[in-house]
């Protein structure tokens, strides 16, 4: 009976990209295929963003296996063919327009991609410890985790930008 199947589930310190994550689920068999790529924008809370760092519990790449293992397990012989799952959150500095979640998912129709893609990305931002520490034009530091702000210091200006 087809399945789901997961086709990654990982931390990475290397960029992440949407074209490998959609080449890496697409089959014969998919009709869709459903991409999410979070990106690092450029603003926050009406704070100009300049860049942000993403750490990790050391846990959390068990716990992004487990919560892909589980969409599987839930969708696993509810398709007439077979769903593939790609999943990857990156750790480390990142820039404005770097992606730093990236998920797709193929299914044999549309609305089953859809629903599996966002639900997975749900599933990913609300269970894996992981912590964004934000780095505002003006000096100002956030760290952010489960949706809410865990501390918040001030720095010097970035070097790139120059103390005035």
């Amino acid at each position: 009976m087809p399945g789901a199947d997961v086709v990654l589930a990982q931390l990475s310190e290397q960029p992440i990209s949407v074209d490998r994550a959609t080449a890496a689920v697409q089959g014969d068999e998919a009709g869709a295929v459903v991409s999410f790529s979070g990106v690092v924008r450029n603003h926050d809370g009406g704070m100009a963003v300049s860049r942000l760092s993403y750490s990790a519990h050391p846990t959390a790449h068990h716990i992004l296996a487990e919560v892909v293992t589980e969409l599987v397990a839930e969708h696993a012989g509810k398709a007439d063919k077979p769903v593939r799952i790609w999943a990857a959150h990156r750790v480390g500095m990142l820039q404005v327009g770097d992606p730093a979640l990236v998920c797709a998912v193929s299914a044999a129709h549309r609305g089953q991609a859809f629903a599996l893609c966002s639900e997975l990305v749900d599933r990913i931002k609300a269970r894996v410890p992981i912590w964004k520490e934000q780095f505002f034009e003006d000096g100002t530091v956030e760290w952010v985790g489960a949706g809410q702000t865990i501390a918040t210091r001030t720095t010097s200006p970035s070097p790139e930008k120059g103390a005035s």
